[in-house]
């Protein structure tokens, strides 16, 4: 492998690590912090993407796109949460699962009901339908600005939990949540407000994914798989830990899919090289997890509960 090629391929781990962390960052929140076992959340993702496709597939403004976006998928989290989930935080985690798998099939029925069963397709804006130049390499534009978004997304994660008051009282709600409440703040309310920050960081994942991905019913499924990896490694209610844990997933599965067949392939006969080497290059991203999970059964960085 060329020395550009393997660059080119370490920029599409990252990318896909950035995404990752979209989606890992809103349910770290809501799994870690609130305690609450969301599987609905992919649903979140793939609702964000059909409603981006759709505001630019009309007006054929990406920027549009985003700016209606994200009021809609806070609106659409905070309905979720009130109407749905609101009574579940206190009960048993397996009512949780049960409540938001039925929210995975009503989100899925949902969206075949508005935009069909077939794919809806959201172009790459003309703008960004180009590649850039830069350490000797051509990058499609796109991709880029999604390493960008991610990477901003966060420092503003960052400076949301550490530089606020509203990330102070999430960080002691996190460690302290009867103390908290018994001093007079409002845990419910502060619990809305975070599965509405869930939903939205989702919904600008499906926004950004959108371009590069199919749009289509039942798409949050294999990410929510991925996300739940990253969560396991990072550690459950550690942001920090989410964006380091979804870019060694990002670069390890990238890269995996890319090198593990050409090294099978000096190895064995053609044929049984490419049969073994996307099914062992899928593993990998589970095998980091196992030997995270060996070293650190609390994943790299936690969050204590108290």
């Amino acid at each position: 492998m060329s020395l550009a090629l393997f660059v080119m391929q370490c920029l599409n781990g990252l990318q896909l690590g950035v995404l990752l962390f979209l989606m890992a960052a809103g349910l770290t929140l809501v799994f870690g912090i609130m305690n609450f076992v969301n599987l609905a959340h992919g649903s979140l993702y793939m609702m964000g993407a059909f409603i981006a496709a759709s505001v630019y597939n009309h007006s054929g403004s990406f920027v549009l796109a985003a700016i209606v976006l994200v009021p809609a998928m806070l609106a659409l989290g905070l309905a979720v949460e009130y109407i749905a989930l609101k009574k579940l935080y206190d009960r048993d985690h397996l009512d949780q699962v049960l409540a938001t798998f039925g929210l995975i099939l009503f989100f899925n029925e949902l969206a075949r009901m508005i935009w069909g069963a077939s794919p809806y397709y959201m172009e790459v804006p003309d703008r960004l339908s180009g590649a850039i130049k830069f350490l000797g390499i051509s990058y499609p534009a796109y991709r880029l600005l999604i390493i960008v978004v991610g990477l901003a997304v966060a420092a503003g994660c960052y400076l949301l939990i550490h530089k606020t008051r509203l990330g102070m009282l999430i960080r002691a709600g996190a460690t302290h949540r009867q103390m908290v409440g018994a001093l007079g703040v409002n845990i419910a309310l502060l619990n809305s407000l975070l599965f509405g920050l869930g939903a939205v960081l989702a919904g600008v994942a499906g926004l950004m994914a959108g371009p590069i991905l199919s749009v289509q019913p039942g798409m949050g499924e294999p990410i929510l798989i991925l996300t739940m990896v990253v969560i396991v490694i990072g550690g459950i209610g550690s942001v920090r830990g989410a964006f380091l844990a979804a870019l060694i997933v990002g670069v390890v599965d990238t890269l995996g899919r890319t090198l593990l067949p050409a090294l099978l392939r000096s190895l064995f006969d053609r044929s049984t090289a490419d049969t073994a080497g996307p099914a062992l290059a899928s593993m990998l991203i589970y095998l980091v997890m196992a030997i995270v999970l060996a070293i650190r059964p609390q994943g790299l960085f936690t969050v204590k509960h108290g």
